[in-house]
């Protein structure tokens, strides 16, 4: 007899998680869905921003709705004191230090994949599901790669740099080689409630699509104003708040000026906003904390080094083509063949061979 795998999937409430569940269970799983409770609630739950976060009131309900109509168990975890620590925590602390932080990969790390897996555990799965794009593969050393997903354009890599090789092993992205409008479609035919919800835009804890909100709450201090200065030290203006800034924002500055200006550095220390041209936030070089490696053991990252691959600074970014190296420390120091734009202290640098994760940290500084 056949046995079933029972996989746990994390559903959000939106499309993409509905439809991995979906796909699993089609594919014969024994599918049981989990919804976290975050404690994130939205000022305005009517609000438009409040419709295109991951994790509020209306998420839930559409989350159980989903597992009702696919007939799959379904189980709502609290996860609000980890998130408000490690996510939203680490969100306030990186911006307090002048750094960009990104949430989501934190929130990948700690809550979805490290949670979920402990709740895996307990329920008897042998493997936890979400609904990012992404792709795993055998490594020739038996570990797990980390793919790009077949669609490029919603590729989630990025943001799932982050995870360990155990968390890997017990991944699946069952859209790794869909398309989104194969996605709906699939979702339509399903009679899903979410087919048609429009996609998470804002970060779940920022409802109001402006963070200053969330700095405001946590940590007030933070917001004091100060000077908006040029690369001479000129003022040229008054910022509200060092911290809410980061490297290369050109908008908000409430500045007059006959060009465009982007910020070039931030000190909240000093509460003090560095401002330039366009090509003051061009750098050809950018160093890291300590990488972690993906694509292959960290011993042979770093013998192997220096590497040519592709690399990406923000989600968002194409990736562009670089040479990496390993310091001593086991950081990395990427030159990329072009310059790019304002690499950012906090944000990720994700470094590819081929469709491969190679290996990620967070950026620490950077130069022409």
């Amino acid at each position: 007899m056949l046995r079933l795998v029972r996989i746990v999937v994390a559903l959000s409430g939106g499309v993409d998680s509905a439809v991995a569940a979906a796909r699993l269970q089609r594919d014969g799983a024994d599918v049981v869905a989990v919804h976290y409770r975050t404690g994130v609630v939205a000022s305005d739950p009517a609000s438009a921003s409040a419709a295109r976060s991951c994790c509020g009131a209306e998420d839930a309900r559409d989350a159980r709705a989903v597992a009702a109509r696919l007939g799959v168990p379904f189980y709502v975890l609290d996860v609000a004191d980890a998130f408000q620590r490690d996510v939203v925590g680490d969100f306030v602390a990186a911006y307090a230090t002048g750094r960009t932080p990104n949430p989501c990969i934190v929130c990948n790390q700690t809550v979805k994949f490290g949670r979920l897996a402990e709740r895996a555990r307990g329920m008897g799965a042998e493997a936890v599901a979400t609904g990012h794009y992404a792709r795993t593969a055998l490594r020739a050393d038996g570990g797990v790669r980390l793919c790009r997903a077949t669609d490029r354009r919603k590729d989630q890599s990025y943001v799932l740099y982050g995870l360990t090789q155990a968390q890997l092993a017990l991944a699946r992205f069952p859209l790794g080689d869909a398309r989104k409008d194969e996605v709906r479609d699939e979702a339509r035919a399903l009679g899903l409630v979410v087919a048609d919800k429009p996609d998470s835009q804002e970060l779940c804890f920022v409802p109001t699509g402006d963070h200053r909100d969330v700095l405001a709450e946590r940590a007030p201090g933070l917001l004091r104003e100060g000077p908006v200065v040029d690369a001479q030290g000129h003022e040229l203006g008054r910022h509200r708040g060092a911290a809410a800034y980061t490297v290369g924002q050109r908008r908000g500055l409430g500045i007059a000026s006959t060009e465009p200006l982007h910020v070039t550095a931030v000190d909240p220390a000093r509460d003090r906003v560095e401002v330039g041209p366009r090509a003051a936030c061009l750098r050809r070089t950018v160093e890291t904390a300590p990488l972690h490696w993906v694509g292959v053991a960290p011993e042979e990252g770093r013998r192997r080094s220096p590497w040519r691959v592709t690399v990406r600074i923000r989600h968002a970014h194409e990736p562009e083509p670089a040479t990496l190296c390993v310091d001593e420390r086991g950081g990395g120091v990427v030159r990329f063949d072009a310059p790019v734009f304002a690499p950012a202290p906090g944000q990720a640098l994700v470094a590819y061979d081929g469709d491969d994760v190679l290996a990620g940290a967070p950026i620490e500084r950077s130069a022409p």
